[in-house]
């Protein structure tokens, strides 16, 4: 997909805002499970671009292959703990709203596992990368990762 528009380019101020809300957001939470969580949202939405740019992240932060490659199927997988899969199925709960069943069983994982403040945390979090993915798929963005980050640390600076 070639990019329709270039969402820096044409909302700069706004998008710079979003990008240091998200920063925020992000690194208030452990970066390998911020990363998790990110690919694992960026893979339901079907993002190529977050999923690109997310695990190229996630290696850089100690992931390894293997719980990348398994995030589809965590719930069977023996490498995630208790705190990610509460996180991984909050995550899908929100990305998939209209599954309001799954809803109640993720909160009660996510309650046993994050204070409040986490919880919140954690909500903003799979928010932003669901916008994100609904910009990128939307507009056909497709940066490149090392781009991001600078323009991230940049932000973060301004």
């Amino acid at each position: 997909m070639s990019a329709r528009v270039n969402f820096f380019g044409a909302a700069s101020s706004l998008m710079w805002e979003w990008q240091r809300a998200a920063h925020a957001i992000s690194s208030s939470l452990d970066p390998r499970l911020s990363a998790l969580v990110k690919i694992r949202v960026s893979q339901i939405n079907g993002c190529a671009n977050c999923l690109d740019m997310h695990t190229v992240h996630a290696r850089e932060s100690g992931e390894t292959e293997q719980r990348i490659y398994l995030l589809p199927a965590w719930r069977d997988a023996p490498c995630y703990t208790d705190r990610e899969r509460a996180a991984l199925g909050w995550a899908e709960a929100l990305t998939q709203l209209s599954e309001a069943h799954a809803r109640e069983v993720a909160y009660e994982a996510l309650w046993s596992e994050f204070s409040r403040e986490d919880q919140i945390r954690l909500t903003l979090l799979i928010n932003i990368i669901n916008g994100y993915n609904r910009l990128a798929a939307g507009l056909g963005d497709w940066p490149d990762p090392a781009t991001v980050r600078s323009a991230t640390e940049a932000a973060v600076a301004a």
